[in-house]
């Protein structure tokens, strides 16, 4: 293991896919900052606030020993000012197919001339979970199908009433 690292992204919302790349990042770094992009430019279904509570209730599921090494931190600033705020060496990335290996090579390759003494470190996603993503866990829950195995069961009840808030008018569509 290898110091701090930091594992960016949306979360909009946390999905099994993202709990995996967490539980084996943590298997390369000590300590590991889930760092919540407030990106408003992807126009989240969930606030910056809710974001990062629903990520810090999934870390609820992970053994006492993992979660005690996770923090959980929004960010609104460029990435490599955060890592070194947080004094982060490496940035841990998950990889689901190749369309995610080319925008994760340019923003690898920027990121190191910004800050050579940050690593960006890509994991590939697991067999199980690597055709997950927040988009079409949204996409799917939203046009009534099932999304219980792409995220775990509170998330699935958050998203719920938020799409039933939609189709009520209580809330815009993403």
């Amino acid at each position: 293991m290898s110091g701090k690292g930091i594992y960016p992204g949306t979360f909009d919302p946390v999905t099994n896919g993202h709990m995996d790349i967490i539980r084996r990042s943590l298997r390369v770094v000590d300590k590991l900052v889930v760092a919540v992009a407030a990106n408003p430019g992807k126009g989240p279904m969930f606030s910056l606030e809710e974001r990062v509570s629903l990520v810090l209730a999934e870390l609820q599921t992970l053994p006492p020993d993992q979660a005690a090494r996770v923090e959980v931190k929004p960010f609104d600033t460029l990435l490599m000012h955060f890592a070194v705020e947080q004094g982060a060496g490496v940035i841990m990335r998950g990889l689901r197919a190749v369309s995610d290996f080319e925008y994760e090579f340019q923003m690898a390759g920027m990121n190191a001339r910004l800050n050579t003494q940050v690593e960006t470190v890509f994991l590939m996603a697991s067999e199980k979970v690597q055709f997950i993503s927040s988009r079409f866990v949204k996409e799917i829950g939203r046009l009534g199908g099932d999304i219980s195995q792409f995220v775990s069961p509170q998330v699935k009840t958050i998203l719920d009433v938020r799409f039933e808030e939609e189709r009520n008018g209580i809330r815009p569509l993403d």
